[in-house]
């Protein structure tokens, strides 16, 4: 055996199971994993049973009636807390715990190649991550379908999804938030390369996370607001409309990927040029910093851009016609429900002919944009009768789109009263309800 054989590089194969047992040995890890298995079904279960729902989180209020309610609530608390908190203690850790220990050299030594390590520890990290959020989800639909039962689920216009279509529709929404989950932990990578020792490191998933959840809540352009990487922990609420709200949460996932390559491709740049002969090298410097932060602002930039170019969309994208459709939508929907539930003779959409007129701030502002001071009087017919039924809701439209409505009148529609549900007695389902307005969709020409 000659001396090149001996110094080839340690196969990907054998650096990558290194890693693995380095990640999976540390107590954190492996508590964090555990916890990831075990507490959302246990979390989704106690609450199901509980007298009071969370309402004010998405689809809470239907946690009484399906099993597939709790993995959808559990997947709104993961998109804002618990997958940034996850990206940063594995991936945001996975370099700078090297450059903490000092152990750069020794692992050099043993591998012989940067390039391998990068990659091992990349899909290392990779590999822990997507452990956890399959234990998020499985978890949190077993809980549910046992603490409940795997019943129909009401989407976000009213219209209702058969258990099958909700569990599937349940792991596709929980399939499309793994790729802004990607684009945090290459961003943590990045992170982990530049800043070395530094706990800002660690912090910079979370911190980045935060920032975009701030983003989202304010009154953006919607070409920024599809330009953002986190988007996709929000669009998925499209995928419980009919028809199916495609083109945010496409563009979406997009952006995500697109971020989660360039974040990646910077660091393993980064990480290469960096100098390892050196015990007080900690990071890469201001210029790497610098280097590491443009390439991003520039995507950011050119993904607003091209959104804008694309879809001719500008402006908050909520308008008056969409909330109206929106809300005369849901609400037809939601009758048929309440109508089977008072064993009252059967309607179709069609039949009822509903519509909305929506203003805002008793028509003295603007119908344009996020408030709670939208205001809708719906209007049905009734087959068979000459008499016109109207109901009054009080909105409150989040600038993603998302609207809460509350009934105020008259109390015999939308008034809170219980209705008797194949799961037991439950409030009736026109008193509150949520929805959603496409922010792409277009206002038909009348």
């Amino acid at each position: 055996m000659t001396a090149a054989t001996l110094a080839r590089p340690t196969p990907l194969s054998r650096g990558l199971r290194f890693e693995l047992v380095k990640l999976v040995s540390q107590w954190r890890i492996r508590l964090v994993v555990l916890a990831c298995w075990v507490a959302p079904g246990l979390f989704v279960a106690a609450v199901s049973q509980q007298s009071t729902l969370p309402v004010d989180t998405l689809f809470g209020r239907w946690m009484h009636a399906t099993g597939w309610a709790g993995p959808l609530v559990l997947l709104g608390f993961a998109g804002t807390w618990a997958l940034p908190l996850l990206t940063s203690l594995v991936a945001g850790d996975v370099f700078a715990a090297e450059d903490r220990l000092g152990t750069w050299r020794h692992l050099l030594v043993a591998v012989r190649s940067p390039r391998r390590i990068f990659v091992a520890k990349s899909l290392g990290a990779l590999s822990v991550l997507v452990l956890m959020v399959a234990g998020l989800v499985f978890s949190s639909s077993l809980g549910g379908v046992l603490a409940v039962g795997d019943r129909p689920l009401v989407g976000l216009d009213g219209h209702q999804l058969s258990a099958g279509e909700a569990a599937a529709r349940v792991l596709l929404a929980w399939a499309c938030v793994l790729a802004p989950t990607l684009a945090l932990a290459a961003i943590g990578l990045l992170g982990s390369v530049l800043l070395g020792k530094s706990p800002m490191g660690l912090l910079l998933p979370a911190v980045v996370a935060l920032a975009l959840q701030l983003a989202q809540m304010l009154p953006i352009p919607v070409p920024v607001r599809l330009a953002l990487p986190g988007y996709a922990f929000i669009s998925w609420n499209g995928l419980f409309t009919s028809p199916a709200q495609w083109g945010p949460l496409l563009i979406g996932i997009a952006v995500s990927l697109l971020w989660a390559i360039v974040a990646t491709a910077l660091a393993y740049v980064l990480f290469l040029r960096r100098d390892f002969t050196s015990l007080a090298t900690d990071g890469t410097g201001r210029r790497a910093l610098f280097l590491g932060v443009l390439p991003l602002v520039v995507l950011l930039v050119l993904s607003v851009v091209v959104i804008r170019t694309a879809t001719g969309v500008s402006g908050s994208g909520i308008g008056q016609e969409k909330v109206q459709r929106s809300v005369a939508t849901a609400f037809a929907h939601l009758y048929r429900l309440q109508t089977g539930q008072l064993n009252r003779p059967d309607v179709t959409e069609a039949q009822l002919a509903t519509t909305a007129d929506c203003n805002k701030g008793g028509g003295r502002r603007d119908p344009e944009g996020a408030g709670n001071d939208w205001r809708c009087v719906v209007t049905w017919h009734l087959p068979g009768t000459t008499a016109t039924g109207q109901a009054i809701y009080q909105l409150d439209l989040t600038p993603d789109g998302r609207f809460m409505a509350d009934g105020d009148g008259p109390k015999e529609v939308n008034g809170y009263f219980l209705v008797h549900t194949p799961t037991g007695d439950a409030p009736n389902p026109l008193w509150q309800f949520d929805g959603t307005v496409d922010l792409l969709s277009t206002t038909p020409k009348g």
